[in-house]
């Protein structure tokens, strides 16, 4: 039996914030909490409150507010000496790091995460950085070596009957699964992690969930409407609780349920949207999947096919430099459903015709 959902991560002060409250009301609370322990002299209530407001920041799309925000919470905890404290702040620096793209950084951040947490006794910490160490690998597609990860953390929260770490667990499982194209089993983790989520009142992780049920209905089944409903339920909750990143996510999902089934002039709009949003809050894969599924509706739309392979190029490359194992996997599935070829490589100096030059 799982309770109702919590946020561990608004913390001294702010616990009596719910997990479902709008991020623009923690980041008054938090600030003000901040200010007020700052005031006092008080430290390890600064790191704490400072936590709230770094993982605030970060949700809205605010990254540089975000990265102050953070080592200042650290700087405060460590100046009480306080690891557990250290070790969330860490957790909330190596999630930024991913966010933004920076895949090297967030593994460094979450493992001394991990470490600081367990030091600590702190095991939901510890939990949270394992977490993210998987989630990490999950989105470079590494998934050999983090599904192990993932089930170990899933048994663990069901063990404690901790809500919102089993639906992020089961949904990171269903992702897997989706993308190596096991829909069945997918979208059965999906539907269960719907249920405990909405049961736990947790509606971040019940979005999450109804985007991953949105994807399935569409490639498995070829049901665009239920699809999009899906998707319209989980915006409800992300506009609800200002969720920018979730909301960005859940646009390109619709971009792809409506590439899907044909409708490119929709689908454009719907990836036009999503790039203009993940470019606000300088989310570069994001941004990169929602400029190749841009891409492909434009030359869908008639697009001549030089420009349309420039861009690929380009993405291609963006996604390598991002850390993104399948990206260049999507690239050349991208170039063979358009009918395009891969442009060669330069040739070397020496090797150069006339005509090359």
């Amino acid at each position: 039996m799982y309770g109702k959902a919590f946020a561990p991560e608004y913390q001294g002060e702010l616990t009596t914030l719910s997990v479902n409250s709008s991020l623009t009301d923690v980041l008054t609370a938090g600030t003000a909490q901040l200010r007020a322990a700052e005031r006092a002299g008080a430290p390890g209530e600064a790191a704490r409150s400072g936590l709230a407001v770094a993982e605030a920041h970060r949700r809205l799309g605010q990254v540089a507010e975000a990265d102050r925000a953070w080592k200042a919470s650290y700087r405060a905890a460590r100046e009480a000496g306080d690891t557990s404290a250290m070790a969330w702040a860490l957790w909330s620096g190596g999630t930024l790091a991913r966010q933004r793209g920076a895949l090297p950084l967030a593994r460094r951040l979450l493992r001394l995460a991990a470490d600081s947490g367990e030091r600590a006794g702190d095991v939901v910490v510890r939990g949270y950085s394992l977490a993210g160490l998987a989630e990490t690998g999950r989105i470079q597609g590494d998934y050999e070596a983090v599904t192990a990860l993932h089930e170990q953390l899933l048994a663990e929260a069901r063990r404690r009957g901790e809500a919102r770490h089993t639906v992020w667990a089961l949904e990171g499982i269903a992702q897997i699964h989706r993308n190596t194209g096991s829909y069945d089993s997918a979208y059965a983790m999906f539907e269960e992690a719907a249920g405990i989520a909405a049961a736990a009142e947790d509606r971040r992780g019940h979005a999450w969930a109804l985007r991953g049920l949105a994807d399935i209905v569409s490639v498995r089944d070829g049901d665009t409407e239920r699809a999009l409903g899906l998707l319209a339920e989980a915006e409800a909750s992300c506009r609800a609780m200002n969720l920018l990143g979730a909301l960005a996510y859940n646009h390109k999902m619709r971009g792809n349920v409506l590439y899907r089934a044909g409708r490119y002039a929709e689908s454009r709009e719907l990836y036009a949207r999503a790039l203009e949003e993940f470019d606000g809050m300088d989310e570069p894969r994001g941004r990169a999947l929602a400029r190749l599924g841009l891409v492909k509706s434009l030359a869908r739309l008639g697009r001549e096919p030089a420009e349309t392979a420039a861009d690929l190029d380009v993405l291609a490359e963006t996604l390598d430099r991002i850390g993104l194992r399948h990206g260049r996997e999507s690239v050349r599935r991208a170039r063979e459903e358009l009918g395009l070829t891969p442009t060669p490589p330069p040739a070397p100096a020496g090797n150069r015709t006339e005509e090359s030059r």
